[in-house]
């Protein structure tokens, strides 16, 4: 969201930092990763709804039932044309530091360094691995490359048009189960995958100075 109360210059540091580093050229060896997580609602039919038939829409009972919560750990590589998602029914510092070993450790791992892109969320940092992994933390850390958008500055985050997509692709019915939120998202991720979806991120350093006055 566009919600800036006062331009600082640690406002201006960090989002000129971020708007450079997706300005490199790509390298899969420094692969530029960004990283989000979004809250969805498990939502059950209370009625089995009717399917569609020739000339006829599919039906939904307007009344549901709440069936708990689940978290999304989002990271997308915008000029690689890749994503990672993980569903899991909790947030935790826990929960957060396993979805960044993972990256680091499996998905990167040939990766000489992994650029990542967060929010300033606290516990987004190398403090949450250390704290959870222990020196296994430490040496994960040394493989990232961190950089932070300011606050009030989500939307520099690439990983929240990521998000959007699988709000628009996958998230926009009822799932009323993890298991079935696991299966979707899973499904949706390897389609935009198998066609390297990448993101065109259009606002620059050039474009900063020039909104802002800078």
């Amino acid at each position: 969201m566009w919600c800036i109360p006062h331009l600082t210059a640690d406002f201006v540091k960090k989002m000129m930092d971020v708007l450079e580093v997706y300005a490199r050229p790509y390298d899969p060896k420094r692969p530029v990763v960004c990283v989000d997580e979004k809250l969805t609602q498990l939502i059950k039919d209370v009625r089995a709804p009717w399917n569609c038939s020739a000339g006829k829409p599919r039906k939904i009972d307007y009344e549901y039932k709440r069936n708990g919560t689940c978290h999304l750990f989002v990271a997308v590589e915008p000029r690689g044309g890749k994503r990672k998602v993980r569903v899991t029914k909790r947030r935790t510092k826990k929960d957060f530091a396993s979805f960044i070993k993972y990256l680091v450790s499996h998905v990167y791992r040939k990766a000489k360094k992994v650029v990542l892109v967060e929010d300033n969320l606290n516990t987004h940092n190398k403090g949450t691995l250390i704290e959870m992994l222990g020196e296994e933390g430490r040496k994960i850390a040394k493989k990232i490359e961190w950089h932070f958008t300011p606050k009030h500055a989500s939307w520099l985050d690439q990983a929240e048009i990521e998000i959007h997509a699988l709000e628009e692709q996958c998230l926009d019915r009822r799932i009323p189960d993890f298991q079935t939120m696991q299966a979707e998202v899973a499904a949706c991720v390897a389609r935009r995958n198998s066609n390297n979806i990448g993101i065109r991120w259009q606002f620059t350093r050039e474009n900063a100075t020039e909104k802002f006055s800078l």
